[in-house]
């Protein structure tokens, strides 16, 4: 069987092109128009292939660069690679996808995740938080709790978009996972109070770290 070729995939794409997801996605700050319902489809036709992976993603196309993280083989990459690809990933969702599919399972994960989090890129910085609170949730051994709270207490309020949502996040999942902790969490975000007044649609969590702690435990509570 013949090898698929980034021209042929990039003319797949531009098909799938729909004005309307383009407008939703926009409002995001992501700038392609694919259903990511389809692109996930073409991901699983085409399954694993690491070096079409790679093509896609030097073509800097947002939706190639989503495909990419869909159909390489996150370990293969090297932590120099990451490392640039994290500052290329221009748009919100291939960073969250670049982080989420691929960094997460990569043996250089650990590593990056210190040297991100102190970058002074806040974008980087938020994908390094990103990685602070995968360790939170899954594998808190040897994380000091209490000195990520006093960071986040010191800084999130003042930090940009992007950081400031991946530090509230870590704070949310600090509070939720962590019940010795849980108190100064909450209190943390009732003093800050960011993302207090962020709109949220009917049944729906609120991002506000006090609530979404409150309702998380509660959730567990009741099973």
């Amino acid at each position: 069987m013949a090898e698929t070729t980034v021209a042929e995939v990039l003319a797949e794409l531009a098909a799938l092109e729909d004005p309307k997801a383009r407008a939703v996605n926009e409002k995001h700050g992501d700038d392609h128009g694919v259903n990511l319902s389809k692109l996930r489809a073409v991901a699983k036709r085409l399954k694993t292939q690491h070096e079409l992976a790679c093509q896609l993603w030097k073509t800097d196309d947002t939706a190639a660069r989503l495909l990419a993280t869909l159909i390489c083989r996150p370990k293969a990459f090297e932590r120099d690679e990451l490392d640039a690809m994290v500052g290329e990933a221009r748009t919100p969702k291939v960073h969250d996808w670049l982080v989420n599919y691929v960094v997460k399972k990569n043996p250089h994960a650990e590593g990056l995740r210190q040297a991100w989090s102190a970058d002074p890129d806040p974008v980087v910085a938020s994908a390094g938080w990103a990685l602070t609170t995968e360790r939170v949730t899954k594998r808190p051994e040897g994380l000091d709790l209490a000195g990520l709270l006093d960071v986040i207490e010191a800084q999130m309020k003042d930090a940009p978009e992007r950081l400031q949502w991946a530090m509230n996040h870590c704070l949310a999942q600090i509070g939720i996972e962590h019940p010795d902790h849980r108190a100064r969490a909450i209190d943390i975000g009732e003093r800050l109070k960011v993302l207090e007044d962020y709109p949220t649609p009917p049944n729906c969590t609120s991002p506000f770290a006090p609530t979404w702690i409150t309702e998380m435990v509660r959730r567990r509570d009741e099973k």
